[in-house]
């Protein structure tokens, strides 16, 4: 003889489904956006509205988070790179805080934006310790930012920009 557990019905599904709705209704992130800054024509933190003023118009999400991306854009003269925003909320109405540039095919690509850095007087140091370093990150007085390059070799070396305010001052 077959032995059926009871499923509950249609009305128990529709609680469950209910319940899981709520819940990621509920779990979605809720702040106010940050300040709307820019540097190098490049969105740097601020609203969607703002992001997507300035191309980043490609956006998916889950229920916690959005990112937006912009290819193509350039960066202290150097790219063509690609570029995201990471949005608090899963429809983006937490704004975002920092600015991600990367090159899909090149490792070293973003090294170029440093070297350029370098040359309009920011100063460079490198967190990590003896030879193991894992940031490089670049700060200028007169600016509101940090820029932040990863050289460490395992990882997907990215450029990040953090509004000063963000992050606190790097201890190199």
């Amino acid at each position: 003889m077959e032995s059926r557990l009871p499923t509950g019905g249609r009305a128990t599904d529709r609680a469950v489904l209910m319940s899981i709705a709520f819940c990621a209704a509920g779990c979605t992130p809720h702040r106010i956006p940050p300040p709307n800054l820019t540097f190098d024509g490049l969105p740097v933190s601020g609203t969607l509205a703002f992001a997507k003023k300035h191309g980043f118009v490609n956006c998916f999400g889950d229920p916690i988070s959005m990112r937006c991306r912009r290819p193509g854009i350039m960066f202290q003269g150097k790219g063509p790179y690609e570029a995201a925003v990471d949005l608090v909320g899963s429809d983006g109405n937490g704004g975002f805080d920092h600015l991600v540039v990367w090159k899909e095919d090149d490792q070293m690509a973003v090294q170029d934006v440093g070297d350029a850095l370098e040359r309009n007087g920011w100063t460079v140091c490198i967190t990590g310790h003896d030879d193991v370093g894992d940031q490089e990150i670049y700060t200028r007085p007169d600016r509101r930012l940090t820029v932040s390059i990863d050289i460490s070799y395992w990882a997907m070396r990215r450029l990040r920009l953090f509004p000063q305010w963000q992050k606190p001052k790097p201890a190199c």
